[in-house]
């Protein structure tokens, strides 16, 4: 049975799809169907599709009560929209349905657990936001919440543990078909926890132990935790709150978390052996990954910043946020790599491209521009003996706008620069990475749609994502550099 709330938040995203044009959205990034979009949840393979839902306000473009939003693909790159999955109806969740994921059950349905909210007055006369696990099944259209709900409460917490920050429950089976959970928590050190659960069912849940503490190291809170095996590593990721940077490495603000390690299935013990971010741009938050039925594990993230909430197009728009491109994640020498999703190249048309091009001074090359375009390019010095001093890309370019890529080989620093864009807003515009590079080669991939960049660094060995907000006119590109570098570059449209 749906419930009013269900019912009415569907009625009104049907409506209010209506009003927003093809044009408006991204060609093949997610957005919300209408209103408000951050976390990804519930990625999953379910009934021959993709499934990704996504934490969800459809009556606002700013964040409000958090519904389930919904929508399913073939290739990861085109969305349909499904009705709204969940909408905060429950004693138990009524102030928000938060993240969490979604597994197959053997009967072959669809079961999703989520994080409800509840706030609570609290003694000194505000509120706090009690966080408990919930779980929903159902088709892959409709959902039924559990009766028993929550599953996972504050009694299921460790000692010390807060019951305001539990959140983000991530899913798997284990191939005795038993089910495992982690949850993010905030431990009595005022840090983030990583907690983990286990089923024989899915639906009666028992805690086991802290997998990861964070021991305030990386930031505070850690939210959004998923863990797979990649590659013969594990590796967990999150994203946690309030970082400090560690030069390069991490942002300060609420970033990204990478830890690869080894777990062993019979005592339980992950055991981390590196860590590093996993974006380096300025939109990444809140990864969660899928395995393929090919076998692949790809990860999406929310393409956004806390922090930059308020740098949009207008104020009065119909949607904001999106989603980054899917990517496949493999494990080399202790480090996560990205590739853009094999199924782009399906998209690409019109190929354009220019080998061993001088550039010294600022350059335009024919037939490459563009604002949906896949663009590859390795840069070196134009002279063995003569290092270049920086190379820069602009894209999304006209008289009045452009965003940048700088690369300076002596630090070894690969710049993003969107303060031109067309921002009206002190918002961070700019981040800095530590990139390898042999004697001044460096290879970039450069995907644009129509308002973001993702910038893939040596095949995939780091990643760094911005969104543009600059009007679509300005589809210029041109090179510079100051000294000489030679240039290859191959250009696609994506259609």
């Amino acid at each position: 049975m749906t419930s009013q709330t269900l019912r009415e938040a569907r009625k009104y995203e049907e409506a209010s799809e209506k009003m927003i044009s093809g044009e408006e959205r991204p060609a093949f990034h997610l957005t919300p169907r209408t209103g408000w979009m951050n976390d990804p949840n519930g990625f999953s393979w379910y009934g021959g599709k993709y499934h990704l839902f996504y934490q969800y306000n459809p009556y606002d473009s700013q964040w409000g009560p958090m519904h389930w939003g919904h929508a399913v693909s073939r290739d990861m790159l085109h969305w349909e929209y499904v009705p709204a999955a969940l909408a905060p109806d429950g004693a138990w969740d009524r102030d928000g349905c938060f993240s969490g994921s979604a597994v197959t059950l053997p009967d072959g349905r669809h079961l999703l657990m989520y994080t409800g909210v509840v706030r609570e007055r609290q003694a000194n006369g505000g509120y706090g936001e009690v966080q408990t696990q919930c779980l929903a099944v159902g088709d892959g259209t409709d959902y039924v919440k559990y009766e028993k709900n929550p599953v996972l409460d504050e009694k299921d917490i460790p000692d010390g543990g807060s019951r305001y920050d539990f959140r983000d429950p991530r899913m798997w089976q284990e191939a005795d078909g038993s089910y495992r959970c982690i949850v993010g928590n905030r431990a009595a050190d005022g840090s983030g926890q990583i907690l983990l659960f286990t089923s024989p069912d899915g639906f009666e849940w028992h805690y086991v132990k802290v997998l990861a503490a964070n021991r305030n190291r990386f930031g505070k809170m850690w939210e959004c935790p998923d863990f797979f095996p990649l590659d013969g590593k594990w590796v967990l990721i999150t994203s946690p709150q309030d970082m400090l940077p560690s030069g390069f490495e991490y942002h300060n603000g609420n970033g990204t978390l990478c830890l690869i390690g080894d777990y062993d299935r019979e005592t339980q013990e992950f055991t981390e052996n590196t860590d590093q971010s996993i974006d380096y741009g300025i939109d990444f938050y809140a990864a969660q990954t899928v395995l393929t039925p090919d076998g692949r594990r790809v990860m999406i993230g929310w393409m956004q910043n806390w922090d930059t909430c308020s740098y949009r197009r207008k104020h009065d728009e119909a949607w904001f946020g999106q989603m980054s491109l899917p990517r496949e994640l493999s494990v080399k020498d202790s480090r996560l790599y990205q590739k853009p999703v094999r199924e782009l190249e399906q998209m690409r048309a019109n190929r354009v491209s220019h080998t061993d091009v001088t550039v010294s001074g600022t350059v335009v090359l024919e037939g490459i521009r563009g604002r949906r375009i896949d663009m590859e390019l390795t840069v070196r010095p134009a002279e063995d003996h003569d290092m270049y001093r920086k190379f820069s890309v602009y894209f999304a370019q006209n008289e009045t706008y452009h965003t940048s890529l700088g690369f300076c080989p002596a630090e070894s620093v690969l710049e993003v620069d969107r303060k031109f864009s067309g921002s009206r807003r002190a918002v961070i515009h700019q981040r800095r990475s530590r990139v390898n590079h042999r004697d001044g080669e460096l290879k970039l991939r450069v995907i644009l749609d129509r308002f973001s960049a993702e910038i893939f660094v040596n095949d995939g060995e780091q990643v760094l994502s911005a969104v543009l907000y600059t009007e679509q006119e300005a589809e210029g590109i041109s090179f510079a550099a100051d000294g000489a570098v030679r240039m290859d570059v191959t250009k696609y449209e994506l259609v």
